[in-house]
């Protein structure tokens, strides 16, 4: 199944991170996001926790 955007169009990018305080997602994944394989986009979505705890700090 397709993974569907994190987007909840909030784009604001943490300085110390890189990371969209919205979706965690880096500016390359966000412009990326439709081209990549739906593998790709999983370990993304995946990596959510831990991403953000990585903004919170």
């Amino acid at each position: 199944m397709a993974a569907k955007s994190p987007c909840i169009d909030v784009c604001a990018f943490d300085g110390k991170t890189g990371l969209c305080v919205g979706c965690l997602r880096t500016r390359e994944e966000v412009r990326d996001w439709k081209k990549m394989t739906d593998h790709r986009r999983h370990q993304i979505l995946n990596d959510r926790s831990r991403r953000q705890a990585k903004v919170a700090r």
